[in-house]
């Protein structure tokens, strides 16, 4: 059973559905993403307690999305996750993208990741396998 959170995809950059069977949130972007729309975006949910207490894990799918971040400020994502150890500590955040310039980005984060684990996924399959794995 999924739970859909968050205000429609088509008024919003964002949408997040829940997967009670696999304790993964998703988080859905569209359009043009900046580093302001990623921080706003968990800002959102954390303030309206979108993120369940069971989530195992995250899958942020970007496939209907493109950054419009600058190359040398990847690490402000980094950052952010660090600082909400709360919330992504000891977790998997997978990073869904299909065209390899927007793949770029993710792979910068994962080698600044501190206290959680991120990696860059081109399907939604090899996401959920890496989320649910056994560290």
């Amino acid at each position: 059973m999924k739970l859909t959170l968050g205000k429609r995809a088509r008024e919003e950059k964002f949408k997040f559905v829940f997967d009670r069977s696999t304790g993964i949130l998703y988080k859905y972007y569209y359009g043009s993403i900046t580093l302001e729309d990623i921080f706003s975006s968990w800002d959102y949910a954390i303030s309206n307690n979108i993120i369940p207490k069971e989530t195992k894990g995250f899958i942020l799918d970007y496939r209907k999305a493109h950054f419009e971040i600058i190359l040398n400020e990847y690490w402000r994502i980094a950052d952010y996750y660090k600082k909400h150890l709360d919330i992504f500590g000891n977790k998997r955040v997978a990073i869904i993208t299909e065209k390899p310039k927007d793949a770029v980005i993710p792979d910068l984060v994962e080698t600044k990741d501190d206290g959680y684990l991120s990696r860059p996924f081109y399907t939604p399959e090899a996401a959920v396998q890496w989320v649910l794995a056994k560290s």
